[in-house]
C-alpha cells in the first residue's frame, strides 16, 4: 500500500512563505515525475509544478519566480518552497507521484493566505 502525507500547509499573510513537503511511504518503488496540484474553492484543480526523476522542473506561469519544487529521492520527498504568496494562490494543495505507471494522491494540506 502507498501513502503520500503531506505538511507544511497553513495560514500567512501576503508576501508571506511557506515550505510543503510531501512523504511517500509503503510499496513505492522507482518513482518517476513528482508533482504538486492546487485546487481553490470553485475552481478545477491545477498543475502547479512538477519535477522529473532527473530533476527537470516545469511550473504553471502564475508561480514562476516565486514557487520552487525539489526533491530528496532517498527521502521520497518532493518540496515546495512558495514565497511572495498571494491571497490567489490561496487553496488545498495536493502532491501526486507516479511509480511504476501508477498514480498516487496525497490528502490535501490547506494553504490560506490572507491579512
Amino acid at each position: 500500500q502507498v501513502r503520500l502525507v503531506e505538511s507544511g500547509g497553513g495560514l500567512v499573510q501576503p508576501g508571506g512563505s511557506l515550505r510543503l513537503s510531501c512523504v511517500a511511504s509503503g510499496s513505492i518503488f522507482s518513482i518517476g515525475a513528482m508533482t504538486w496540484y492546487r485546487q481553490a474553492p470553485g475552481k478545477e484543480r491545477e498543475l502547479v509544478a512538477t519535477i522529473s526523476s532527473g530533476g527537470s522542473t516545469n511550473y504553471v506561469d502564475s508561480v514562476k519566480g516565486r514557487f520552487t519544487i525539489s526533491r530528496d529521492n532517498a527521502a521520497k520527498t518532493v518540496y515546495l518552497q512558495m514565497n511572495s504568496l498571494k491571497p490567489e494562490d490561496t487553496a488545498i494543495y495536493y502532491c501526486y507521484v507516479i511509480s511504476r505507471g501508477f498514480g498516487y494522491w496525497g490528502q490535501g494540506t490547506q494553504v490560506t493566505v490572507s491579512s
